[in-house]
């Protein structure tokens, strides 16, 4: 069953993971959900965008070049998964576009809604941003260890492919 409330798809989520149920009430209180159809761009390439977004249902395809012949897909993101966790942060530019692969449903989280529970709830601004930090690790760690099978193929291959 596809989560159909802001709460029941923030429980269902790794965000909520350290919150209690009041917590995660006001939490539920300032996100909202999105659906998407199939192609449908949720954030494109080269905008700046102040949310946080967590796949509910459905996948992404994280898109270099969406739109054009040179379009290349470079990871897809499915259920539970945080997009743009970097950019809600520090505010940069998308490197590529979210692209909805399907139907797809993903709640929102705005860098500034979350700035407007500090003062009642301080302590869910600092459990959500210790679950992305969690996830940005687990990002790193992955490619870490990506890194080191590539350079352990290419060694072992003598640079031949």
């Amino acid at each position: 069953m596809i989560p159909d409330t802001p709460l029941a798809a923030l429980r269902a989520s790794k965000l909520a993971a350290e919150l209690d149920d009041a917590q995660a009430q006001a939490l539920a209180g300032v996100i909202y959900l999105r659906d998407l159809k199939q192609g449908e761009v949720l954030v494109r390439e080269g905008t700046s965008d102040n949310h946080l977004y967590v796949v509910v249902h459905g996948t992404f395809g994280v898109v270099k070049n969406h739109g054009t012949p040179d379009a290349v897909t470079l990871n897809t993101l499915t259920n539970g998964d945080f997009m743009g966790e970097l950019g809600f942060i520090d505010g940069l530019a998308r490197y590529a576009s979210l692209v909805a692969l399907g139907q797809a449903r993903v709640f929102g989280l705005e860098r500034e809604a979350l700035e407007s529970l500090l003062p009642q709830h301080a302590d869910v601004v600092y459990r959500v941003m210790r679950a992305i930090i969690r996830t940005v690790h687990d990002i790193q760690r992955r490619l870490s260890m990506q890194s080191i099978e590539l350079a352990n193929y290419i060694y072992k291959q003598h640079g031949r492919y």
